[in-house]
């Protein structure tokens, strides 16, 4: 039975295969086409009436009418819709509000789902990355298995009237019954809301499951991993699941997780995928394999501008259009999506390493980086970095988290990292060389600033020990769900309050 499901479903994701080949074709028409529909169907929503939508017919006057939004600029209209009224940003009944706490900031936003946005972007994704793998693996056995979704927590928020929580749990509270069919922990386990508990709970019941897939940020999946060979005594997730055959991941970079993966699944089979998901929308999902680049995906409800870097602090600043956008320059994204964000910037970053058909990277975020001697370090330099540091050394980084150090009289700065270590580097002092000297060799800009420690100093490295950040995330409310560790800052918000909790460990 189950090999009959499971040829069955793989013959329902080759099919969308051919819608994919179309907008890869077609990419302008197709981007155009959605955003006349967004337009038009809220024409009649308090939004549309306020910025003419029944007037606007081109790219140009949709430009010219919607200015450039934030969180800030709609958490008016969002708390109104959280307190139950209708027909504001979007027209369909909107119920469900994703809780976002963002990594730069502990007020936590809400970001609204409708149901379009759920099954035209949300759950399509979910269908296209699946597509996408029977594609390129069409003698795999993913469906005679069950596929472990390491998802958020579901609560009701205070009012009552509508439905908040993690974006991983309004997902899995609405899906479809096919997928409720591959999908291993139950719900109600599923949305626990103790992260803790849940791990330890699917640690102990995933041993007798038969799964063939692994789903989540890394960060969160590690610890479940980790926890599973404590219990069962095993040395990989191989001994517990020899069927284990794909892992497709997203939220944050993979590169200082590949080694840990490596050694939890040390299999030259397993296939690894990369998607773009926030709760903002469903973006892009890595279409070729042992590739670092993914596919925007055109057809999920959602219109794309990109602003150049240059224009982000500009008092009107300019977005391009897919057709104007260049190779391997950072963009942040601006979307207006079929749940009623307009002209809304998400705060990533991405540049483009293909422009037929269109894929991208994730280069970091518009407010995670720094920049406070003029380096303008990005997320991207940063992951690349460690990355380096950990081949020339042997080390193996869990986490990590950077910020400055201020200008002290005639000092240089400097930049300070905390580094959580999953293996020693071979020295420690040669990886802080080959972090830095990596950085420089990247990034012209923090190379003449470290030009004869004019400005930038070599960087400070504290190596933690490994539960760090695990102990950090739960002293903040964050374990679990789309949380994660915030790499970057321009300020000292997140690295001197770690460094604190290190100095009360050890007592000094």
């Amino acid at each position: 039975m189950a090999a009959f499901v499971n040829s069955i479903l793989k013959w329902i994701m080759k099919k969308r295969v051919h819608q994919i080949e179309l907008f890869k074709q077609y990419p302008d028409e197709v981007q155009e086409e959605w955003l006349q529909d967004l337009v038009k169907t809220a024409q009649a929503t308090e939004w549309g009436k306020k910025y003419g939508y029944e007037s606007i017919s081109t790219v140009d006057d949709f430009k010219d009418r919607i200015p450039i939004q934030d969180y800030d600029s709609i958490k008016p209209y969002i708390e109104r819709m959280m307190n139950g009224e209708q027909n504001i940003l979007w027209p369909s009944t909107i119920k469900w509000f994703a809780k976002s706490s963002g990594t730069t900031s502990d007020r936590s936003k809400y970001i609204p789902v409708s149901q379009e946005a759920l099954e035209e972007c949300h759950y399509a994704g979910g269908k296209d990355l699946l597509s996408i793998y029977c594609l390129n693996c069409p003698d795999n056995n993913l469906f005679e298995g069950k596929g472990l979704v390491l998802g958020g927590s579901h609560q009701i928020n205070a009012l009552g009237k509508t439905s908040s929580g993690d974006l991983s749990a309004i997902i899995v509270q609405n899906l479809p019954f096919w997928a409720e069919y591959h999908r291993f922990p139950d719900i109600e386990l599923t949305l626990n809301p103790n992260f803790e508990e849940k791990i330890e709970k699917i640690a102990h019941l995933g041993l007798t499951e038969n799964i063939t897939s692994l789903s989540g940020v890394p960060t969160w999946n590690v610890v479940l991993a980790k926890r599973m060979l404590e219990i069962s005594g095993k040395s990989n997730l191989l001994e517990i699941w020899p069927n284990l055959e794909f892992y497709f991941h997203g939220g944050v970079s993979f590169k200082p997780y590949r080694e840990q993966f490596r050694q939890l699944i040390p299999s030259d089979n397993m296939y690894y995928l990369e998607n773009y998901n926030a709760s903002e929308g469903y973006f892009a999902i890595q279409d070729l394999p042992d590739s670092d680049e993914m596919l925007l995906m055109l057809d999920y409800g959602i219109y794309y501008e990109f602003m150049p870097m240059e224009n982000l602090h500009d008092e009107h600043p300019k977005t391009l259009t897919l057709s104007e956008v260049e190779l391997n320059k950072n963009y942040a994204i601006i979307i207006s999506t079929n749940a009623g964000l307009w002209r809304y910037m998400i705060g990533d970053t991405i540049r483009f390493t293909s422009l037929y058909p269109f894929r991208i990277q994730v280069s970091g975020r518009t407010k995670q980086y720094i920049n406070v001697f003029g380096e303008e370090l990005i997320v991207d330099n940063a992951e690349d970095g460690i990355s380096e540091a950990c081949k020339q050394t042997g080390a193996i980084v869990k986490d990590y988290t950077a910020g400055p150090v201020y200008f002290d009289g005639t000092e240089a700065g400097a930049h300070e990292w905390i580094v959580e270590l999953a293996k020693e580097p071979s020295s420690r002092a040669e990886f802080i060389t080959a972090l830095d000297e990596s950085l420089r060799k990247i990034n012209s800009d923090y190379d003449a600033k470290r030009f004869n420690n004019l400005a930038l100093k070599e960087p400070i490295v504290h190596f933690a020990k490994e539960g760090t950040f695990y102990k950090w995330m739960k002293g903040r409310g964050k374990l679990g769900g789309q949380n994660k560790v915030p790499r970057l800052s321009n300020d000292r918000s997140f690295i001197d309050p770690i460094i604190q909790m290190l100095k009360n460990d050890t007592g000094s």
